[in-house]
């Protein structure tokens, strides 16, 4: 089995329950999921995991909304773990990075390029959650053959996005998912899954199956 690690948890979302739903739908296709919400822990030294997750809300917005400045330093990524991450780039290892982890990490001016966007304030924005019509592009094995779907969730809107981001979905015009080599390993952005019921799509769930076996390297095999 691949060794997959998941860092979850933050503001406003129930991280807890998404983390779960997600190691569930990995479990189908060989991955094996470790949950932690000590991410600066979890990342103080090199990772013995093909693939690391990252499911979470760790958001500053400026020290100087937090009163104690222990509360700060427990949303910034620090130095050794970003290290960690660019490590396992470079060693070919596979990053899945969901819903709110393009508003994570913004004390690391170098996490956009690594992720190959982010949320911008105040220009960036979502409609509030319901129901939305998912664009399905192919040309890539992650989605190739995979119908469009109608989900419940968020759709992160405007985000600040790399010019070689090329789709893989989308919705009203909206890129959702892309897939990007970073180093030598290999970077996919999934902007779904505010809560367990994106993981209930039954095309959303083989989208995230393919995208772990590519992020791993492996044949994507996964039929709708």
């Amino acid at each position: 089995m691949a060794r997959n690690l998941i860092l979850s948890g933050g503001l406003f979302h129930d991280f807890a329950a998404t983390s779960e739903a997600l190691a569930g739908v990995l479990s189908e296709v060989g991955v094996e999921s470790e949950i932690t919400e000590d991410i600066a822990g979890a990342l103080s030294e090199p990772s013995e995991v093909q693939l690391i997750t990252v499911n979470a809300l760790r958001w500053q917005m400026g020290h100087d909304r937090f009163a104690d400045q222990r509360a700060a330093r427990a949303f910034s990524l620090p130095a050794e773990a970003r290290t960690t991450l660019l490590d396992h780039l470079d060693r070919g290892g596979g990053l899945l990075c969901m819903h709110t982890a393009s508003i994570c990490f913004d004390d690391w001016q170098g996490w956009p390029r690594v992720l190959g966007g982010c949320w911008s304030w105040p220009k960036s924005h979502h409609p509030p959650l319901g129901w939305t019509g998912v664009r399905v592009h192919g040309g890539h094995p992650v989605v190739e053959g995979l119908r469009d779907f109608d989900v419940v969730d968020e759709v992160y809107s405007d985000l600040d996005v790399l010019p070689d981001v090329r789709p893989l979905a989308s919705s009203n015009g909206q890129p959702l998912v892309w897939a990007r080599p970073v180093r030598r390993g290999r970077v996919l952005y999934d902007a779904l899954g505010h809560d367990t019921r994106s993981y209930d799509n039954e095309i959303h769930r083989t989208l995230l199956q393919r995208a772990a076996l590519w992020l791993l390297k492996r044949p994507v095999t996964i039929r709708e």
